[in-house]
């Protein structure tokens, strides 16, 4: 029990040593024996973990898009009226933004990577592909049930994933100038505005 723990405790470390990394040097510009040497692990403890630099950078991706996927399950779980679990998901992210908020420049470095890799590129755009679909099963819970306009629900799940991406962005690249954890809150609510049906309104209870 005791080694497991260590062994997830090593884990760990490595990949916030790599996040520090990859974001002051980049992919490229950080190697393995800099990782090991800042977390302090050798390197057969950084392989046992990870094949290889990019296994690496790919598992950050993958455990910050769980994270999120989780996240939404619960809302939906949570929440039968669909207008009240985008706007939990908007709470949510604002309290993302604020964890987030440093590591803004990761998602210029994973988006750059996948431009040159089909393996970072597939990892990159699989996520997109999983929260548009996770949201048009919301809006068409919402049309059934009357919260939401007849609309199509492909094209309005690949606006908010827009929106999201567009604010991850903004973020990296104008960390300066905006309360940036109070965007998603306020941009969520004027796009369901739009969506809402007239009979039944945004955050109104059944």
């Amino acid at each position: 029990m005791a080694r497991q723990l260590r062994s997830v405790r090593t884990r760990a470390r490595i990949l916030q040593t790599a996040v520090e990394h990859f974001i002051r040097s980049g992919f490229e510009g950080t190697s393995v024996d800099e990782i090991c040497n800042a977390a302090g692990v050798s390197k057969g403890a950084f392989y046992h973990h990870f094949p290889s630099k990019q296994a690496l950078f790919l598992a950050l991706l993958q455990e910050w898009v769980q994270e999120l996927e989780d996240r939404l399950a619960a809302i939906r779980e949570e929440y039968e009226w669909v207008p009240q679990r985008f706007e939990r998901m908007a709470e949510m992210l604002r309290h993302v933004f604020e964890q987030a908020a440093g590591k803004a420049p990761m998602f210029l470095e994973f988006w750059y990577q996948a431009t040159k890799d089909s393996i970072t590129w597939n990892a990159s755009v699989q996520p997109y592909q999983r929260f548009r679909s996770i949201f048009a099963q919301w809006i068409e819970e919402g049309i059934q049930q009357g919260s939401l306009k007849s609309i199509d629900p492909n094209l309005a799940a690949a606006t908010l994933v827009s929106l999201g991406v567009g604010l991850v962005l903004q973020v990296a690249l104008e960390r300066q100038g905006f309360d940036w954890p109070k965007i998603p809150l306020g941009a969520v609510t004027l796009l369901l505005e739009g969506l809402s049906s007239p009979n039944r309104g945004f955050g109104q209870n059944i």
